[in-house]
């Protein structure tokens, strides 16, 4: 089905669109649907957002004086149309919302310009594309009609049921909450409709936990049916390194996770490296030149775990295929680089390839060639049946450190991820080494040997883009920036986190590493979760030969894990179309240049790939396709946030009226929050339940402070707190203070 975010797409070029054109370019057979589009293109005509010509062509307005945004609703009812960016917010009044929900993507226009610190003001004029066709609702029964009401508190609007879904009303003690799907959306004043398609009963029934959060995250499950199918045909000629020994650094459990690189190590003459990253041969396996064949991505562009298995956006044919089994020989696309004696990258090249993995390394590995003193013989019951290779991993393990050092030497920052005692959630918390959504890396962990994946696939996703960019390619990358919009001083003024004299550098100013170190073990844990709370998450970006990098930029081209999502997958397949068709030519001397070698650029005055590749890679690689993978990221996050979240209700719920010591992370005016220690589980000390005194809220000082006691309730106490409910629905646990 069309959303009016398409129509404008397909009209979104230079030369305009006939109707029967716009029909087959929207794929529109049916008289129903050719009705619908009628209806929207007049619409659009009289809100002045399309034009037709004589010609009965029709045009996007070009001097529009209408703003894509996407509507951001809270609690309480304030809605704001949020734009791409560092541009204002715009302030919505309800009437004004045109039944738009949270999360919808939609056409603003101004009706008051923002004075002082007040946002402008809009009103929605055109809805382009719905976030939710599912809802996750209560059925109730208003004056004797049915209906589904939202259990977001941000959707504000109810939607009718027929009379037979009243069999599904809401009782408090199952927990029985429905997904419904939505038949025809509220318009003007007309109700929205819908229909229940099936029942979840979440009282004490995790089972239903993962069904529940898909929903509510408007996620669904793949249809194996629909997956890109195997078109693998390998006729090219690859360098032969089967005969090296290669290895997998693996932590992922599950039989699905996505397929990881392999490495191997060769020591030159001089003492100086080659570092082999071998990659999956994904992309070469696809069919990726049509947009039929792109389409079938556009409900899953990221494969996730779901606890007991992943959701792959893959065919488990394709990902089997290529996975790098022990003992087996299959083909990669690799990247070579070359190390100096003082672990500095020299050089580069891309090749395609035959390996064959040799070891699979573990966690229990790591931790053993780690704790291991430099002068004891291998006595390991660990290490004895990998002795052999010990001298390879040594060599991989030291170069990820020396990559991770420089990285911070750069500008990053490294935040541990929260502890976690849920046996149930280990999958999802295993580090994920190409995920580049935030501003922070992960340490290197003994206890997580992706971890020690995450350094050099760092470096390996950045030289991909060096390379493309320096020949003109576009990519999808994400740009990190100094971190100079945080301000340290104030989160350390506003947090009262340390106790110690601080002793600022020569600037006046205090490094991450430095304040870090000043925090006491519980403190840390607290900081840790400021900064997150202020770090920006990054999001993907297209990157053309006219964008303008900024000297703090430090921007990455994710190729090495294609299975994981659409952006390595993507990527891969520029660098393996640059292997087999791009250009090449004889320099002055007469010799072919290598363009996949490191400043191979400098020698090429000609454009890599003709019309027809350039074609292709536009068509993969648009703003479009951005906008969709970036709005796809953003449901995963808040997915992976609340399946950790109802797993600790879950425990939580278990232990109602037991009482544990806690640390309070955050402070509000309507109460504080706090970690249980025991647990790593955090609830709310609601400020209603501090019935024996009066408590005002500082927000200079975090702090709760009673009017005539003068008993305070700041970040960082300590505090004895009981588990007095917990509320699934909402990911909630209540505490009060003992």
């Amino acid at each position: 089905m069309f959303s009016t975010s398409s129509i404008l797409d397909e009209l979104n070029k230079e030369e305009g669109l006939e109707y029967k054109k716009l029909c087959r370019q929207l794929k529109l057979s049916k008289k129903s649907d050719k009705d619908k589009l009628n209806i929207a293109l007049q619409a659009l005509e009289k809100l002045e957002i399309i034009e037709k010509n004589n010609d009965n062509e029709y045009f996007n307005v070009k001097e529009s004086n209408h703003l894509v945004a996407k509507i951001r609703c809270s609690s309480k009812g304030y809605c704001f149309a949020v734009r791409e960016g560092s541009k204002e917010d715009i302030y919505i009044k309800e009437n004004l919302l045109n039944h738009a929900w949270n999360g919808d993507k939609v056409l603003v226009r101004i009706v008051k310009e923002g004075v002082r610190r007040r946002s402008p003001e809009g009103i929605v004029d055109c809805i382009l594309e719905r976030t939710n066709q599912i809802l996750l609702a209560k059925v109730e029964i208003i004056q004797e009609e049915v209906y589904g009401i939202p259990i977001d508190d941000r959707i504000l609007s109810k939607i009718k049921l027929p009379k037979e879904d009243e069999k599904y009303k809401y009782i408090p003690d199952k927990k029985n909450i429905v997904k419904i799907e939505i038949d025809l959306f509220p318009i003007g004043q007309q109700e929205g409709i819908g229909h229940v398609i099936k029942q979840l009963d979440l009282n004490n029934n995790e089972k239903q936990d993962i069904e529940f959060v898909l929903s509510k995250s408007n996620i669904n499950r793949i249809n194996k049916l629909q997956n890109p199918k195997l078109t693998f045909k390998d006729q090219q000629p690859r360098l032969d390194l089967t005969n090296k020994n290669s290895y997998m650094f693996k932590s992922w459990n599950c039989e699905n996770s996505p397929v990881l690189p392999i490495f191997h190590i060769e020591k030159n003459k001089d003492n100086s490296y080659k570092l082999w990253v071998h990659t999956n041969a994904i992309a070469e396996r696809l069919d990726l030149s049509s947009k039929k064949g792109l389409e079938i991505f556009f409900d899953s562009f990221e494969s996730f775990p779901l606890l007991e298995e992943w959701q792959t956006y893959l065919s488990d044919e394709i990902c089997n295929s290529s996975k790098f089994n022990v003992g087996e020989i299959n083909e990669a696309i690799s990247l070579c680089i070359d190390i100096s004696t003082k672990n500095e990258i020299t050089n580069w090249s891309f090749h395609l390839t035959k390996v064959k993995c040799s070891l699979l390394v573990e966690n229990k590995h790591i931790d053993a060639l780690l704790k291991r003193k430099s002068t004891t013989r291998i006595t390991s019951r660990i290490l004895k049946p990998i002795k052999d290779y010990i001298e390879d991993l040594d060599k991989i393990i030291e170069i990820s450190k020396v990559f991770r050092t420089k990285q911070i030497l750069n500008g990053k920052i490294e935040i541990p991820k929260p502890n976690n005692s849920i046996d149930s959630l280990k999958e999802l918390l295993v580090h994920n080494p190409v995920d580049y959504s935030n501003e922070y890396l992960e340490p290197l962990d003994n206890s997580d040997i992706q971890t020690y994946l995450s350094p050099l696939l760092y470096e390996a996703n950045s030289i991909w883009f060096i390379h493309s960019n320096n020949y003109g390619l576009n990519n999808l990358s994400y740009i990190s920036q100094e971190l100079d919009y945080i301000n340290v001083s104030e989160i350390i003024k506003n947090s009262d986190l340390i106790n110690s004299d601080i002793v600022l550098n020569e600037n006046g100013t205090l490094t991450f590493k430095q304040l870090i170190e000043l925090c006491s073990k519980d403190k840390k844990r607290i900081l840790y979760k400021l900064l997150i709370n202020v770090l920006r998450v990054n999001e993907l970006k297209l990157i053309t030969k006219e964008y303008n990098i900024e000297d703090s930029e430090q921007i990455i081209s994710p190729w090495t894990i294609p299975s994981y999502d659409f952006i390595n997958l993507i990527n891969q397949y520029i660098i393996y179309t640059m292997i087999v068709n791009g250009k090449k030519t004889k320099n002055t001397n007469g010799n072919i240049i290598n363009i996949m070698e490191k400043n191979s650029w400098e020698e090429v005055t000609w454009d890599i790939f003709n019309l027809s590749i350039s074609k292709n890679m536009n068509l993969l690689i648009n703003q479009r396709i951005i906008d969709k993978i970036n709005e796809y990221k953003n449901k995963l996050r808040q997915f992976k946030i609340n399946m950790i979240n109802i797993k600790q209700v879950r425990k939580a719920e278990k232990l109602i009226g037991k009482t544990y010591s806690g640390l309070i992370t955050t402070v509000q005016s309507y109460g504080f929050f706090v970690e249980i220690k025991d647990l790593f589980v955090e609830g709310l000390v609601h400020v209603s339940t501090l019935s024996n005194d009066w408590y005002e809220y500082r927000s200079r000082q975090n702090l709760l402070i009673g009017r005539k006691s003068k008993k305070s309730y700041k970040l960082g106490d300590t505090i004895d707190v009981k588990i007095i409910k917990v509320d699934i629905l909402k990911y909630q646990i209540d505490l009060e203070l003992i």
